[in-house]
């Protein structure tokens, strides 16, 4: 039923077109008739129709020429979302209680600013000197987010969904690894090799540097709680292992000194 009217209004348009037209034509014969009879009996008659009719002819080819010449596309205009543009990456941590539908709060957080969640790491916290009152587990993310959005909103918008303490830093795409398999792979490496201990404990750690202490050394006061760790290797000499922005989890101290212990066997074991 509603094709009809549809239908109808197309005929009516296409028989008015054709009145239109029709009319024009006879508009143009009785003016070409008109002409004719003032200028025929006149010595420039001929004249004046001939270069009248030869300029209608240049004039039809110019403006069909014209015609197939490509036209300028319209300037685009700017375009304000931002789906095109690639995407940053953030290493985010913080502090949550473990409560039902508290991850689905946060994913929403995330969800609302444009984020996409690449990584999810949640261990517990079980220490009360590094967990606040009421908190007791440690999430970490990996996620991508827009190049404009701003930490600051960010981080409120994390704290509102129960996040506490929350650090964002930013992320590599090694950072995507799993912590499981890294840590094999790391073991085996060292295995194979004691003396790279450092260079794999730095990659365990993501840390751009890790140094030799000697037992006694002093180590910097100052640093902030867990940002600072010291890892005995043998009797001798330790690892120094900073990293100011992101404080280690024991998770990260587990890791660290089972990576230690293959090495520690690899160097000192005997064959049999």
């Amino acid at each position: 039923m509603s094709d009809a009217p549809k239908v109808m209004n197309g005929n009516q348009r296409s028989w008015r077109r054709e009145i239109v037209e029709l009319a024009a034509l006879f508009l143009a014969v009785g003016l070409a008739h008109l002409l004719a009879t003032l200028l025929g009996h006149q010595e420039p008659g001929p004249v004046l129709m001939v270069g009248l009719g030869a300029a209608l002819i240049v004039g039809a080819a110019i403006h069909k020429r014209l015609g197939r010449r490509p036209r300028r596309a319209a300037p685009a205009l700017p375009v304000e979302d931002d789906a095109g543009s690639p995407m940053v990456l953030w290493r985010i941590r913080m502090r949550v209680m473990e409560r039902p539908g508290r991850l689905a709060t946060v994913a929403g957080a995330f969800g609302r600013l444009g984020c996409n969640i690449l990584a999810l790491h949640i261990a517990p916290t079980g220490s009360s000197a590094i967990t606040p009152a009421g908190c007791d587990a440690l999430d970490e993310f990996v996620i991508e987010a827009p190049p404009g959005l701003v930490l600051d909103v960010l981080a409120g918008a994390l704290t509102e969904a129960g996040g506490h303490d929350v650090v964002i830093v930013p992320a590599q795409v090694k950072d995507l690894t799993d912590p499981g398999v890294q840590a094999l792979v790391l073991a085996q490496r060292v295995g194979a090799d004691p003396d790279r201990l450092p260079e794999a404990m730095a990659e365990l750690l993501r840390v751009p540097r890790v140094e030799w202490r000697r037992p006694g050394d002093t180590v910097d006061e100052g640093a902030k709680l867990n940002t600072t760790m010291v890892i005995s290797v043998n009797p001798d000499r330790a690892l120094l292992i900073r990293r100011p922005e992101l404080p280690f989890t024991p998770t990260e101290a587990a890791r660290a000194a089972a990576l230690t212990a293959t090495a520690r066997q690899a160097r000192y074991s005997t064959p049999d």
